[in-house]
């Protein structure tokens, strides 16, 4: 059996590894409303688990507290414990993005017609990719996956700024869809938040493991291969 702190370390990662995969779930929840897919889970469902995540936050924040207070961590215990509290920060954001995106899908008339005319089921299945990946890295913490992130990450984010523009064009010689337009460049200005969260995660990922911030590099240099 291991001391209180191993096991204390031990209950945080499970707990990151809890309100990631419920996040996860989310996000796949949302996308479904958004593309009017009939097995959706309805709103409150959704809700529900976000008020999961919001008490399992919380009690991230407590063992952490709980750490500090029983020892003073060093090295790479202490790079996990700096980094879980801030993924814990990402993951409820990638949830209330979720539950946003699910209010704004209502406003959508047409969806469907809009959906497949700016590529916005793709865009999302990139994103629920991504946060499978994220997951995974957290758990493996394996660099060639934190380099498969940043990579997707970059081209969700081309691929929802070239939507954006052609929907802003749409609604510049249709002005019936200026409404729903609004609507689905705010979901997909979501959808690409969701995204940046992931990526988040996995630059912290690559901080506890190799003790270096790559926050704000270029990706030529964190990936010289690529």
């Amino acid at each position: 059996m291991g001391t209180h702190f191993e096991i204390e370390l031990a209950k945080l990662k499970t707990i990151i590894e809890r309100i990631g995969l419920l996040a996860e779930g989310q996000v796949s929840e949302a996308i479904k409303v958004l593309l009017q897919e009939p097995e959706a889970a309805q709103p409150k469902v959704i809700k529900k688990t976000e008020n999961k995540i919001d008490k399992l936050d919380v009690k991230i924040d407590e063992i952490c507290q709980r750490i500090f207070a029983l020892k003073q961590p060093v090295a790479s215990d202490l790079r996990f414990i700096m980094s879980a509290m801030q993924i814990s920060n990402e993951i409820e954001r990638i949830g209330d993005l979720s539950i946003s995106i699910v209010k704004k899908a209502k406003n959508i008339k047409e969806k469907h017609d809009l959906i497949l005319k700016f590529n916005v089921a793709d865009i999302s299945k990139l994103v629920e990719l991504i946060t499978v990946k994220t997951n995974n890295c957290f758990v493996t913490r394996e660099g060639s996956t934190i380099g498969e992130i940043l990579i997707l990450n970059k081209d969700i984010r081309n691929k929802c700024e070239d939507a954006i523009h052609e929907i802003v064009n749409e609604m510049k010689v249709n002005s019936k869809a200026v409404v729903s337009g609004t609507n689905l460049v705010i979901v997909l200005k979501h959808l690409e938040r969701i995204s940046e969260h992931c990526t988040n995660i996995a630059e912290y990922v690559y901080f506890m493991v190799n003790a270096k911030i790559i926050k704000h590099e270029k990706l030529d240099d964190i990936l010289p291969g690529e």
